[in-house]
């Protein structure tokens, strides 16, 4: 279907298994695509004079490659695009500095807010094939361009893609360009990509948590010097249902101001609280976040729990009136994964 602004979007999901099998691969892989990116800047102005832009990031099944922008040149940045990846070579000055800079990043990591380690935790805890930042760093530390330049050849050995392609374009020209994507990954001498079977594509998996059952996590924040705390309250609900997520949208949106309120106004508990869904591999849950500089993480953990008991008798006591209002509200702010 044609659409009045001449534009269109690309996405090209590369999935590489080999892509996390250890932390070693995963600091490679990061490394592959800032080399990416940083090769591609040759072509950023260019594309952004043309109206186009892209972009290239690591994701938990391998990276991604992002495109978008008026259609008439599209077709001219993707092959650039995809040339520059199926005929990836090594720069010794540009490993170097790239590593460099990737080094210092996951040194920083111990400055970061404790909220923000305290999600690393949770997914580092439900996460399948997740490293911690230590062995990471450490890996990324022992990192040689040799080892490196035999790494990538064996991470695209093993590759799926999946293609998306959206906007002002007709259906047939959208399977052109998804073919021309695959000729040109697959087919090109000299190429490093290898096709995957189906049966070698692993879906990503989350840590299934009992019913009823509460387990805890404590560990002392990476920066003695920051005297803040921080807990996460994580609440697994369901894997992705269209229905069960509406449903825990709409739970969500009615108990988000008042967490905020009871917790952050009323009890003070910390300058950052929040209450929001969070998705792991398609495994929805409700989870609430509290730093604090004036309760430790035990007590803030009881406030939430007594909160949900509070807020649970005041759902009940919801009225149709009430909660009807409450739909319409919330109308037009619902989210669905689709």
């Amino acid at each position: 279907m044609l659409f009045s602004t001449p534009k269109v979007h690309i996405i090209i999901d590369f999935h590489c298994p080999l892509s996390s099998h250890s932390p070693e691969a995963v600091v490679a892989t990061e490394l592959f695509v800032d080399l990416l990116v940083d090769y591609l800047n040759a072509y950023a102005y260019d594309a952004q004079i043309a109206g186009l832009f892209y972009s290239i990031y690591v994701t938990s099944a391998g990276f991604q490659v992002s495109l978008g922008g008026y259609n008439d040149k599209m077709r001219v940045l993707l092959n650039a695009i995809l040339v520059q990846i199926v005929k990836f070579e090594v720069k010794p000055n540009r490993f170097s500095a790239l590593k460099e800079t990737s080094v210092k990043d996951y040194q920083n990591f111990n400055f970061r807010q404790p909220y923000s380690q305290a999600s690393y935790y949770v997914s580092l805890i439900l996460g399948d094939k997740k490293w911690p930042v230590a062995e990471k760093l450490e890996a990324l530390s022992k990192l040689e361009s040799d080892y490196f330049a035999k790494f990538v050849p064996h991470l695209l050995s093993k590759t799926f893609l999946e293609c998306y392609v959206q906007g002002n374009i007709e259906p047939s020209e959208a399977k052109s360009i998804v073919e021309e994507i695959e000729n040109t990954i697959f087919t090109t001498p000299n190429s490093l990509f290898k096709s995957m079977s189906p049966s070698e594509y692993l879906i990503k998996r989350v840590i299934m948590l009992e019913n009823d059952l509460k387990c805890y996590y404590q560990t002392e924040g990476l920066n003695q010097k920051n005297e803040n705390s921080s807990v996460i309250q994580y609440i697994q609900v369901h894997q992705d249902d269209a229905i069960l997520n509406i449903k825990l949208e709409l739970f969500s949106l009615i108990a988000k101001q008042p967490a905020f309120n009871q917790l952050r106004t009323v009890e003070q508990l910390g300058y950052i609280t929040s209450l929001s869904l969070r998705s792991d591999y398609g495994v929805l849950a409700l989870q609430v976040v509290i730093q604090s500089t004036v309760k430790d993480p035990s007590y803030l953990d009881v406030r939430v729990d007594e909160f949900f008991k509070m807020f649970e008798s005041k759902i009940y006591e919801l009225s149709d009136k009430d909660f009807k209002d409450l739909l319409d509200q919330k109308d037009g702010k619902l989210w669905v994964k689709k």
